[in-house]
């Protein structure tokens, strides 16, 4: 019953928003999230797919909660989370993963196992963040003052992009339909804060 209250709040937020309502993910999503992060576990699933694409096929915005299983010796976890998932010819990111920063990525730092980018004019985006990524120079390029900003003021996200890809949620946590607006509304603005300098490439 709760699966389908969910369902049916979130279809009507799809309306409300001129979104697509999709419902279970019958378009392939889950290839497009191959190289992120997010993508571990087993037993994957993507529900309350709802979708927005423009005349010209060069953005692709889906907003669903993603569900998979983390297994660790004989305890399993389900995780459910609801994703922000652009594609856009007008993107050109680097490969990046940012997450809140926790207590033992900062034992991993100060014992030399772990390394993550740090932005010294900005710290309490780096005090906040886990940043990594194997092009230190592209990404910090690329995030530039109003995208550090932005993640500064919001707090406890996890995001993750790649060339013309990026998704954002936040770890084990389902968006309730009364806030599905406000994080729609926070992704095109991260689209239009990330936008390439370079015009879009037409297949």
């Amino acid at each position: 019953m709760a699966y389908n209250r969910r369902s049916y709040s979130l279809g009507q937020v799809a309306y409300k928003l001129g979104l697509s309502w999709v419902g279970d993910d019958t378009d392939g999503t889950l290839p497009f999230l191959r190289d992120f992060q997010l993508l571990r576990g087993h037993s994957k699933k993507i529900k309350h797919l709802m979708q927005e694409r423009d005349g010209l096929l060069e953005t692709d915005i889906r907003i669903f909660d993603y569900q998979h299983t983390i297994s660790a010796g004989n305890t399993h976890k389900k995780e459910n989370q609801t994703v922000f998932f652009v594609q856009s010819q007008h993107l050109g990111l680097p490969e990046l993963y940012l997450r809140p920063e926790h207590f033992l990525h900062k034992v991993g730092e100060y014992l030399n196992l772990t390394r993550d980018i740090d932005f010294e004019e900005h710290p309490e985006f780096s005090k906040q963040y886990r940043l990594t990524g194997k092009d230190e120079d592209f990404i910090r390029a690329s995030l530039k003052e109003d995208v550090l900003h932005f993640f500064t003021f919001n707090k406890k996200w996890s995001f993750e992009g790649v060339g013309y890809y990026f998704i954002l949620y936040r770890r084990n946590k389902l968006i309730s339909p009364d806030e599905i607006e406000r994080f729609y509304q926070m992704g095109k603005h991260l689209i239009r804060m990330l936008k390439s300098d370079f015009p879009p490439i037409n297949p």
